[in-house]
């Protein structure tokens, strides 16, 4: 059977995953709750046979793999994790959509063994659909592990259809897997008739009273651990000390591998200023491409990679635990206030990695509305690439000439306070919205609190750095190349002795001055946009009157010459706060454009912090004018 076209002409996959499907293929849905393992599943099945893509008038991406068993070949759709085909969310839409299109053989529903009881809520929705249904009882080793036992023969009966176990890294369940979806044409397709949300609700609380059995001491472990996550008591010092922990590991552990490439991209610098001699390059060329584009990428790179690398690893390491959905239950009371849901936390939470990639998070946002707000507000969350800035101010003017354990300690609690800061703005502002351009009350949602899982590394590593690194470093250093390109000219052409760069910070001084800066920090912040890991470099440069990005690895020389150029402590606050509050980068402009396909929604993604940090900075700067004239 093939995939097809539907009746209004709207493809059930985009054209080029079309392409994998012919008349000799069988074409099987995957579907589930989120953290079900459904995803281990279907790479176990594919391997690397593997595609990807957007379901068509949607942003959420789907994946598309093929199998042999048998000398039969098998295409597996993976279908986004939903609790219900009612289309409360995207994902639910997407998912019912391809149910309702009758356009496969058959459906393979991955259910949570630990969790078994509200799984089955999807799993009776599918079957009163379809009855070309498996269902895979997935987590088997984890319910082991919590003393929990499922009756799969009984399961299979009280059903009417077939089931299988699996554990999702044991290859031999996942031959009986295969073996179950070869033999799903042979399925009885009698349907049970319909029947009402709360009748399936009732019936599985029934059928799992009946097939699960669970040893009370084990399984109240979770319990007891989850009894202070999410206390109100202990829940939000918890989360803050854990995001504390993160930040200063990753702080203290990026210093060196950026000082590696720095060395490293230094002598590349040489050697591709020998070869261009060798090539006789014009100097002018040279100069370009070598200080100014070369300068640029390197230095992105250099400066964002090593934080990343770090960061986000960490942070899939909270998600395959579980701790990122009980930070989103802990701030779900104060997102509700403000007029979303506690799912922004976890889009703020991957904000702190790259914001291009919490943009792309709020796909799970239930409402366009509350996707809209967790969008707009998430860069008031500082990304890795503002955390060396804030970082280095914070050694400088904070810490001191306290070195070692304590000045990275001293470092961490006010880039942590920083943190705090964008949290409550990002609520605060979040309200505003919701109360102006976005009306509206927060929906509700569906929030799953998985149970505490050993962590897969290789599933870690993969997510972390090929799904999440790469994929923003290699947007950055797009927007870098041409970026590096324009301010090496300006930089270079000069006007009466002067650089169209100074001229340009010129221009901005009053601005500057009014918010406690100056031209040359509003004017690095601007030509910062690219990648904000650019930004010091860029004041360093014009301060210098350099031609070139500047690299210091020095952080007392960095002070010096920060001092020399009228820096006080008044100055380094509220260039910690513009950095927390202005434009997003390039990159993550870009997202949101795609993201909302709308101009309207970047251009106010820009604006509103951007205006924000300009009043908050000006505020202070009038305050500490005032209580000096006092």
């Amino acid at each position: 059977m093939g995939l097809t076209k539907n009746s209004t002409g709207n493809g059930i996959l985009d054209s080029n995953l079309e392409e994998i499907v012919d008349e000799n293929k069988t074409v099987i849905g995957l579907i589930g709750n989120p953290n079900v393992g459904k995803s281990s599943i279907f790479n176990g099945l594919t391997g690397m046979h593997q595609h990807t893509g957007n379901w068509p008038g949607k942003t959420i991406e789907s994946s598309f793999g093929v199998y042999e068993y048998k000398n039969n070949k098998y295409v597996l759709v993976d279908l986004p994790g939903t609790y219900s085909l009612e289309s409360y969310s995207t994902e639910e839409e997407v998912s019912k959509e391809f149910i309702q299109s009758e356009k496969y053989d058959g459906i393979v529903v991955i259910l949570d063994a630990t969790s078994l009881e509200r799984n089955l809520n999807l799993a009776l929705q599918v079957i009163q659909t379809t009855k070309k249904v498996v269902i895979c009882v997935n987590l088997l080793d984890e319910a082991k592990k919590k003393g929990i036992s499922v009756n799969l023969e009984k399961l299979s009966d009280l059903l009417k259809v077939p089931v299988v176990g699996t554990i999702a890294t044991k290859k031999k369940t996942l031959e009986n897997l295969k073996k179950e979806i070869s033999q799903i044409d042979a399925i009885d397709e009698k349907s049970n008739g319909k029947m009402t949300q709360e009748e399936i609700v009732k019936k599985a609380e029934n059928i799992a009273s009946q097939v699960v059995k669970k040893e009370s001491s084990k399984f109240e472990k979770d319990r007891k651990l989850d009894k202070i996550m999410t206390s109100k008591k202990f829940g939000i010092p918890i989360m803050i000390a854990l995001l504390g922990i993160i930040f200063w590991i990753t702080i203290v552990g990026a210093n060196y591998p950026s000082q590696f490439l720095s060395w490293l991209f230094g002598i590349g610098k040489d050697k591709l200023g020998e070869l261009f001699i060798f090539l006789n390059v014009p100097q002018f060329l040279n100069d370009l491409l070598i200080n100014g584009v070369y300068q640029t990428v390197t230095w992105i790179i250099s400066v964002m990679l090593p934080p990343m690398a770090i960061f986000f690893p960490l942070f899939t390491l909270l998600e395959d635990l579980g701790v990122l959905p009980r930070i989103a239950f802990n701030l779900d009371n104060f997102f509700r206030k403000a007029g979303t849901c506690g799912k922004q936390a976890l889009t703020m939470c991957m904000g702190f990695g790259c914001n291009a990639a919490g943009v792309i998070g709020c796909r799970i946002m239930r409402s366009t509305r509350e996707r809209l707000i967790a969008i707009v507000t998430n860069c008031f969350v500082p990304c890795n690439g503002r955390f060396p800035f804030l970082i280095t101010i914070a050694m400088i003017f904070f810490a001191g000439s306290v070195g070692g354990f304590s000045g990275s300690l001293i470092s961490t609690l006010v880039v942590l306070a920083v943190i705090i800061l964008g949290i409550y703005l990002s609520l605060l502002i979040s309200k505003i919205l919701s109360k102006t351009l976005l009306k509206g009350e927060s929906e509700g949602f569906i929030l799953e609190l998985p149970p505490y899982r050993k962590p897969q590394i290789g599933s870690i590593i993969v997510r972390s750095i090929f799904d999440r690194t790469l994929f923003v470093l290699g947007r950055a250093v797009c927007v870098a190349i041409p970026a590096g390109f324009i301010i090496w000219i300006l930089a270079n052409v000069q006007i009466s002795g002067e650089s169209m760069l100074s001229y340009i910070a010129y221009f901005f001084d009053p601005l500057g001055k009014m918010m406690g800066l100056d031209g040359y920090i509003v004017t690095a912040f601007i030509f910062g946009i690219p990648a904000n890991e650019i930004v010091l470099p860029i004041i360093l440069m014009m301060y210098l009157n350099a031609g070139q990005l500047i690299s210091m690895e020095d952080v007392n020389q960095i002070g010096q010459i920060l001092i020399q150029n009228g820096w006080t402590m008044i100055t380094a606050i509220n260039v910690m706060i513009f950095t927390l509050l202005h434009f997003p980068c390039m990159t993550t402009l870009m997202t949101i454009k795609k993201e909302t396909g709308s101009t309207k929604w970047t251009l106010l993604s820009f604006a509103i912090p951007t205006i924000c940090g300009i009043i908050l900075c000006t505020c202070i700067n009038f305050v500490y004018t005032l209580v000096r004239l006092i």
